[in-house]
C-alpha cells in the first residue's frame, strides 16, 4: 500500500483555488487528507485516473506520468489566458510506501 503527496510545483496563470508552489495535500488509503486550502475539483478530476494505480504501488514511469518511479506530474485542465481568466497548474504527484497495519 502507497500515499500520495500532491504538491503544487508551478502555477502559470491565475489559480483560481489561490494554489501555490509548495502547496500539498495528501491521499492515503483512498482519502484525502492534509487540504488546507481545499480540493478543486478540476485540478482532482485530472488526477483521478492515475491516483487509484499509484496507490496501488503501479511505478509513475509506467503511467507515462514521470521519469522516476516514484514521482510523476499533471496538470489541471484549464489552458489560462487569452482562453480564460485562470490559468494552470502543475501538480508533482509523489507515492511513498507505508507500512500496514
Amino acid at each position: 500500500m502507497y500515499k500520495v503527496t500532491v504538491q503544487v510545483k508551478e502555477v502559470r496563470g491565475n489559480c483560481a483555488l489561490g494554489y501555490k508552489p509548495g502547496d500539498t495535500f495528501t491521499i492515503e488509503k483512498f482519502y484525502i487528507k492534509d487540504t488546507g486550502k481545499g480540493i478543486c475539483l478540476h485540478a482532482l478530476a485530472s488526477m483521478l485516473t492515475l491516483l487509484a494505480p499509484l496507490l496501488k504501488g503501479v511505478p509513475a514511469t509506467a503511467l507515462g506520468i514521470g521519469k522516476q518511479e516514484d514521482t510523476g506530474y499533471t496538470q489541471c485542465p484549464d489552458p489560462g489566458k487569452p482562453y480564460t481568466c485562470g490559468g494552470t497548474v502543475i501538480f508533482e504527484l509523489k507515492r511513498e510506501k507505508i507500512e500496514e497495519k
